[in-house]
C-alpha cells in the first residue's frame, strides 16, 4: 500500500496577484510550479506546518485565512494529500531558498505555467473565481 504524505500549500495573495514558485530541476516533479508549502510534521497542525514551511522556503511570515481546497494525487513515490489555504503576507519579501524561480501572477496568468499535478485542482478552482479575489 502506498505511503500517504500530508502536505500543505499557501495561496498567498498580494494586490490581486498570487505567489507561484518553481521546483528545482533536480527535485521530484522538477521544474513544475506550485504554491509554497510542504509536509506536515508529527504533532503540527496544518496551519502551523504551513507557517513554518513558508518561513523556511521563502523567508516570509504569513497569516492563514482559511482552507481553500483539498486533493489527493497518486504520484509514483506516494499519494500526496494536499490542502491549500488562502494566506496573506504579513512580513518579509519572498526570497528563493529551495526553489529556482518565483512569480507573482494574476489569476488569468496561472494557466501559463506547468503546474505540479497535485496543485492543479486549486489552480482551476482559483480561475473559476475570476475576476474576483480568491476569497
Amino acid at each position: 500500500m502506498p505511503t500517504t504524505l500530508h502536505v500543505v500549500a499557501a495561496i498567498i495573495q498580494n494586490e490581486n496577484k498570487i505567489l507561484c514558485v518553481q521546483r528545482l530541476d533536480s527535485a521530484i516533479n522538477g521544474s513544475d510550479w506550485e504554491f509554497p508549502g510542504g509536509k506536515i510534521e508529527p504533532g503540527e497542525t496544518p496551519e502551523n506546518a504551513l507557517i513554518r514551511e513558508v518561513q523556511e522556503e521563502i523567508g516570509c511570515l504569513i497569516s492563514v485565512r482559511k482552507e481553500f481546497s483539498q486533493t489527493t494525487y497518486a504520484y509514483d513515490f506516494a499519494n500526496v494529500h494536499l490542502t491549500c489555504f488562502l494566506c496573506d503576507l504579513v512580513h518579509g519579501t519572498p526570497a528563493l531558498h529551495v526553489h529556482q524561480a518565483m512569480k507573482w501572477l494574476l489569476l488569468g496568468e496561472l494557466s501559463d505555467l506547468t503546474w505540479s499535478p497535485a496543485n492543479l485542482p486549486a489552480v482551476h478552482k482559483l480561475q473559476k473565481k475570476m475576476p474576483n479575489r480568491a476569497d
